[in-house]
């Protein structure tokens, strides 16, 4: 009897042990653009992080202190100013409600909806010998907004404040709030296809040549820290 018991608790704690293992493992963190950018922003991987201040995403949190969003918030009847108003805020501010403890580096409500809002958080993925193999990223929390829809449509939906149910025209002449396809191309910020796959190895190469040439060389590397 004290045997099964043994077993049995042996059982109950293993279950509990492995259940916190996989809670764990999903609750990865956030570190912010700042930590993208140091890949990101050079011109062999296609510079998204320029694409991405450009488009509309860095400036989600801007425009929610103009008229429009202003307008927009009265006539809700919503509590607060839109940028002071948590039903805004969750889709125009990255990690916004996250407990503190998964927010690994500060994040500035000011740069609005950052890379991890749609690439999910990116702590245990960012650095390169895991984000040059995509199986190897998407095993560590990265998402693929290119390839499901529903990471958009968890803001870009009929509960937004803003919605439009015309904004986007079909090839049929009909109207929709929100169509995945056209959506896609207006904040592309792709890999070059001949980069995918090769960047560590394309990296190295342009760094031999620029030190056989004798001129400068892009040693920066992203920030990987324990």
């Amino acid at each position: 009897m004290n045997g099964n018991r043994v077993g049995l608790a042996v059982g109950i704690a293993l279950l509990v042990v492995g259940m916190v293992a996989t809670a764990s493992a999903k609750e990865h963190m956030f570190v912010g653009a700042t930590k993208c950018r140091s890949c990101h922003k050079k011109e062999l991987i296609g510079n998204q992080y320029e694409e991405w201040q450009k488009g509309p995403h860095a400036k989600a949190y801007t425009t929610l202190k103009g008229d429009k969003a202003i307008k927009i918030a009265k006539e809700k009847g919503l509590a607060a100013p839109p940028h002071e108003t948590p039903e805004c805020l969750e889709c125009h501010v990255t990690a916004h409600g996250v407990e503190a403890a998964r927010i690994r580096y500060p994040i500035k409500p000011s740069d609005g909806v950052q890379c991890e809002s749609c690439h999910g958080p990116g702590n245990d993925y960012r650095k390169k010998k895991v984000m040059s193999d995509e199986k190897k990223a998407i095993a560590a929390g990265m998402w693929q907004p290119g390839k499901e829809e529903k990471i958009c449509t968890t803001c870009h939906n009929d509960k937004s404040p803003s919605w439009d149910p015309k904004k986007f025209k079909l090839a049929d002449g009909s109207s929709v709030g929100f169509d995945y396809e056209q959506a896609k191309e207006k904040i592309a910020h792709k890999i070059p296809e001949n980069v995918k796959g090769h960047y560590l190895e394309l990296l190295e190469k342009k760094k031999a040549a620029g030190r056989a040439g004798g001129g400068a060389v892009d040693d920066e590397e992203d920030e990987e820290d324990e």
